[in-house]
Parts: structure tokens; C-alpha cells; sequence
């Protein structure tokens, strides 16, 4: 038996605004909300087969370009509909250098930590 990414841990400042940001992303819910962080993921809980996402709060979180970043891909519509829908919801274009041929779009979450829209869209 293989292990599975059961969980991504996200230092932020503000947990509760990346909660409402990511919920409002990938359509998840509030799991566990504790004094050490808050953890979303998808309205069947913990332990399917999307990992959650545990926004843990730090005075250190360091915005900008992660060691590790997520990619997110359109489920419903195509990338330039799902681009306008994350903007209204506070994402931002962000500039890591892309020379504009990119099939993805970079963007940054309220705290600006950067993610990539893919323009594949999953079903």
C-alpha cells in the first residue's frame, strides 16, 4: 500500500479570509475550525480522494512564490469563464515571469500566495 496526500498545510495570517477564499475556489466547506488553524475540504470530509486544506495560522507566513503551489482546473466552464469567477472571489494575476504563451494563468490568493488556473478543464 502507497501513501496518499491526505492534507496541504497553508501558513497564512488571516486563516478565516483564506478559508472563505479557497471554500469559494473549490467548492469545499469549513471541516474543523480550531484554535491552531482551520481545515476545508470537500462536503464529504476528510479521507476522500481530494486531499484537504488546513489554513494554519503564523506570523511567519510568507506570501508570495511557495515551494510547493497548487494548481486548480476548471470543472463546469471553460479557463476564461473560471478566471472571472476567481477574481470576483479575490484572487489576482500575478507575475512570476510568464512570457504569455502559457496555456495556464498565474494568480495569487488574498494573501498572495500564487496558484496556477489550467486551462484543461475536469469533469
Amino acid at each position: 500500500m502507497a501513501c496518499r496526500i491526505s492534507e496541504l498545510v497553508l501558513d497564512c495570517r488571516d486563516a478565516e479570509r483564506l478559508a472563505e477564499f479557497w471554500c469559494e475556489v473549490l467548492g469545499f466547506v469549513v471541516l474543523v475550525r480550531e484554535d491552531d488553524g482551520i481545515e476545508i475540504g470537500p462536503p464529504e470530509g476528510f479521507g476522500g480522494l481530494q486531499p484537504t486544506l488546513v489554513l494554519s495560522p503564523s506570523e511567519d507566513a510568507k506570501p508570495g512564490k511557495l515551494p510547493l503551489h497548487i494548481d486548480v482546473s476548471p470543472t463546469d466552464r471553460d479557463q476564461d469563464a473560471e478566471l472571472e469567477r476567481l477574481l470576483a472571489a479575490g484572487a489576482r494575476h500575478a507575475d512570476v515571469g510568464q512570457t504569455g504563451e502559457e496555456s495556464w494563468v498565474v494568480l495569487a490568493d488574498p494573501e498572495g500566495n500564487e496558484f496556477c488556473l489550467l486551462r484543461k478543464r475536469l469533469t
